[in-house]
């Protein structure tokens, strides 16, 4: 087995160089023996750069419809530079970004009347620890545009590469009553409160052996009152705090709950419930 070389002169290189360095000749030592079998594990593995933030902008409110608001929040923007050692023969690697849904209130108040609500049910009834965020059809990843990077083997030298991901808001929300045949605008508050937790992983595409790399948590916050008797383009306005918290880079790394890697996303699995002042709750649209 090819040990790398003890470097007498290492303190004098900032940390990032020295690994780079001690991967090359640990790659050049494994090429040059046969019985060399690398593994890919955390230690081998540079992350640099890592940015996580949420755009300096209030949310947009949309008045241009008399069906329905609509509001665009910033953007959640994740990003980092990985370094991997090399893939050996018939492995595969992705590294990427995985995201989750941890918490959701999201409510439409229709004066005294009732509130539609979109909910997770499993995550609201404490079932499951998070839903998956995956577009729907990447899973476990957010997406597969910049969100991820594929390295195949056998490759023989250290890969650089960088993903990026990000995220917000833009719903819309019925002026009338959802479950009402009537067209009158009856909505007079949005909340909205929606926690994540975002990993930057990679992946063993053959054995699902996961390195967590990277841990962001972060929130959307949106909370807006409505004037349903003022003409449309001048109803509706933000209230509360006008920018959001930023995300938190964690200085851990926290463990991906199983249902944040499969099946259903959160989109899939939420559900419009009506729930009126009076009387029983009402399911307008099911899960998917």
């Amino acid at each position: 087995m090819t040990t790398c070389p003890m470097l007498c002169w290492y303190h004098l290189l900032p940390s990032s160089l020295v690994l780079l360095i001690l991967l090359a000749a640990c790659t050049m030592g494994c090429i040059q023996s046969i019985a060399c079998k690398p593994r890919i594990r955390r230690e081998n593995i540079v992350v640099y750069e890592v940015s996580a933030s949420i755009d300096q902008c209030p949310t947009i409110i949309e008045e241009n419809s008399p069906i329905v608001l609509r509001y665009k929040t910033p953007y959640f923007r994740a990003s980092a530079g990985v370094v991997m050692p090399p893939v050996p023969r018939n492995e595969t690697w992705v590294v990427g970004w995985i995201q989750a849904c941890t918490q959701m209130e999201f409510y439409n108040t229709y004066g005294d009347i009732g509130m539609s609500s979109w909910e997770l049910p499993e995550l609201r009834e404490g079932r499951v620890k998070a839903i998956s965020d995956s577009d729907g059809v990447s899973y476990p990843w957010y997406g597969n545009t910049t969100e991820t990077v594929t390295l195949t083997g056998p490759t023989s030298k250290p890969s650089r590469l960088t993903v990026s991901m990000n995220d917000n808001f833009y719903p819309s929300v019925t002026w009338a009553v959802p479950i009402s045949n009537s067209n009158t605008p009856m909505l007079t508050h949005i909340t909205r409160d929606q926690s994540f937790i975002t990993w930057l992983v990679a992946m063993n595409s053959v054995t699902k052996e996961r390195i967590v790399l990277q841990t962001v948590r972060w929130r959307m916050r949106v909370d807006i009152a409505v004037d349903p008797d003022m003409p449309l383009g001048s109803r509706a306005s933000l209230v509360g705090r006008p920018y959001q918290e930023q995300p938190h880079i964690l200085n851990y790394q926290e463990p991906i709950p199983p249902n944040a890697l499969g099946r259903p996303n959160a989109n899939d699995a939420q559900v419009l419930m009506w729930r009126p002042r009076r009387g029983a709750p009402l399911v307008v649209i099911p899960p998917k």
